[in-house]
């Protein structure tokens, strides 16, 4: 674990010292500009290393083994049919990895920690017109959606592309109906839930369900289940943009009947 824990720890340093580079030159040698606090600076990185050393070892001595078992024994044929019978199976049999799906895909993505620090500047620049538990909540919702229906694509074999063009016909209307504001956040956090929590999760249960359904690829059909957690959540968060302002309009509206 020592042994892991130290090479981590030099593979997040190469990641993460050429960003600092790049900041640091940037604005020495173009800005032309000095380093306020600059140890506060080089201890906010070293804390960003060792942090994520932890976080990163931590995934995988805990969630990824449980995610992969959690697959592997959810898609048994002694889970999905106790008595003992035999196959065919049919989508149905798979309601509990449906769950399960919607359930990780629901909790990591309210533990991301790219999600968090949106929300956080998203509240701030709004001026608290966008709420932190509102945003993150709608985006883990969207992400619980996407992928439960991306493990039912992969039981009953439909292709992808199907499901994703259908998506982003529906993101495409939602864009001229939802508040304007709210369309370059939505679109955006399509992209933060493709993050170190959710992705290693989702691929897993993936490459896990695509394995253990008769007639599936894992190569084909285990993948994708990341382009649905990134579709999914610009629905919901415009869709809760839109809902939040039917609602406040009614409000208006009942407010102005009630003044007169």
């Amino acid at each position: 674990m020592i042994e892991q824990l130290f090479e981590t720890l030099l593979l997040t340093a190469r990641d993460v010292i050429p960003i600092a580079v790049i900041l640091f030159g940037f604005q020495l040698g173009v800005l032309k500009r000095r380093i306020t606090n600059v140890k506060t600076v080089i201890l906010g990185f070293i804390y960003v290393i060792i942090g994520l050393t932890f976080f990163l070892v931590g995934l995988e001595m805990a969630l990824f083994p449980i995610g992969e078992s959690m697959a592997d024994q959810l898609t048994s044929p002694s889970f999905l049919h106790p008595d003992g019978s035999g196959g065919p199976y049919i989508w149905q049999d798979y309601m509990w990895v449906y769950i399960f799906a919607a359930a990780i895909g629901f909790s990591t993505t309210i533990a991301e920690p790219s999600l968090i620090a949106v929300a956080i500047k998203a509240n701030e620049v709004s001026g608290g017109t966008i709420g932190i538990q509102g945003l993150r909540i709608s985006v883990a919702i969207g992400v619980a959606m996407g992928i439960s229906l991306g493990c039912f694509r992969i039981v009953v074999g439909d292709p992808i592309h199907y499901y994703i063009m259908a998506g982003y016909v529906i993101v495409v209307i939602q864009t001229f109906f939802a508040p304007k504001m709210i369309i370059p956040l939505a679109y955006d956090s399509g992209g933060v839930t493709t993050s170190t929590v959710t992705v290693p999760l989702v691929a897993a249960l993936g490459l896990g369900l695509a394995t253990n359904v008769e007639g599936r690829n894992p190569l084909i059909d285990g993948f994708g289940l990341i382009a649905f957690a990134s579709l999914f959540p610009m629905i919901t968060v415009m869709g809760y943009a839109q809902l939040v302002e039917f609602i406040n309009k009614d409000k208006s509206a009942k407010e102005q009947q009630d003044a007169l």
